[in-house]
């Protein structure tokens, strides 16, 4: 009898092995093609950058030395520097409390607060720029509001100047903060807070010693992605700045376009994504440490 069924068990074994091989063949073919095409659409041009910033105008670190040289580019750092962390802080101010609201709110209410959060994306950041400029120019609908109130006696400038600027560039990144915190605060225990407040609790110390510290992670990782987003934002610094705010990402432009200096703007280019790179892997581990926490 064991004659006679051994080769069924082993053309089961052939067919078996047969379908694994179909299966890990197919797995793989859905990775390497995907990443064949990235690495050809987007890794090439990026390396082409980074080999360009060495190479041009001559061989060399010359375009690195002159960054650190130049006092006019150490300026455009440091504008960028600063308005990037005033729009992270300000936007992570705005999308906790958004995000806590939402957390909070009653069913309904939630599912029309996030689908207005969503709908910002649905409109094209031109249209929100521009409108902006109708809002804040000296002549726009916030002035003239101001004015008809009597609170200001002239109009105020709002735009070409950091204040325009960060307030266009905030409204676009809210969405950015809102949804990951909202992601994180969806999973911390409802049922803590009530806790801490039948200990003895206040309800201002219940939140700053268990709700904060467990939205932490989310908190983080939306700061770093926020920061990401503004440290290479063009369109609405470009508008809104009317060329008296220069950042990093319009001033890449300008050697490219205008001075043809395409050696320096490569390697500005190389530092903003390494920096970027950097902000990238320190999101990671912020997430890995918000996953670790809830599995705990």
């Amino acid at each position: 009898m064991t004659d006679v069924f051994a080769p069924s068990a082993r053309g089961g074994s052939l067919f078996g092995a047969s379908a694994s091989f179909r299966k890990n063949t197919a797995y793989w073919v859905m990775v390497l093609v995907p990443a064949v095409f990235l690495a050809t659409l987007y890794l090439t041009p990026v390396i082409s950058v980074m080999v360009r910033s060495f190479v041009e105008p001559t061989v060399g670190l010359d375009n690195y030395a002159t960054i650190v040289d130049s006092a006019a580019i150490r300026s455009v750092l440091g504008k960028t520097a600063y308005i990037c962390f005033m729009t992270t802080a300000l936007t992570l101010a705005l999308g906790y409390v958004t995000a806590y609201a939402m957390t909070h709110a009653g069913q309904r209410e939630k599912y029309v607060m996030f689908f207005l959060v969503i709908l910002s994306f649905w409109i094209s950041v031109l249209i929100r720029t521009f409108a902006w400029i109708a809002v804040l120019q000296p002549q726009g609908i916030l002035n003239d509001i101001l004015i008809g109130l009597g609170l200001i006696e002239r109009p105020l400038r709002l735009v070409r100047n950091d204040i325009g600027v960060i307030v266009g560039m905030v409204h676009y990144m809210l969405p950015f903060a809102i949804l990951p915190l909202f992601a994180n605060m969806q999973t911390i225990d409802r049922t803590l807070v009530p806790a801490a407040r039948a200990l003895g609790a206040s309800a201002r110390w219940a939140f700053f010693t268990v709700f904060l510290p467990l939205s932490l992670p989310g908190l983080a990782g939306a700061g770093i992605l926020v920061l990401i987003f503004s440290s290479g934002f063009y369109i609405t610094p470009a508008i809104l700045g009317g060329g008296k705010v220069v950042m990093v990402a319009e001033y890449i432009s300008l050697q490219m376009s205008e001075t043809l200096k395409w050696g320096l703007a490569t390697s500005l280019a190389t530092c903003l994504t390494v920096v970027v790179l950097a902000l990238t892997v320190a999101m990671s581990r912020f997430m890995e440490v918000g996953s670790a926490g809830k599995r705990v």
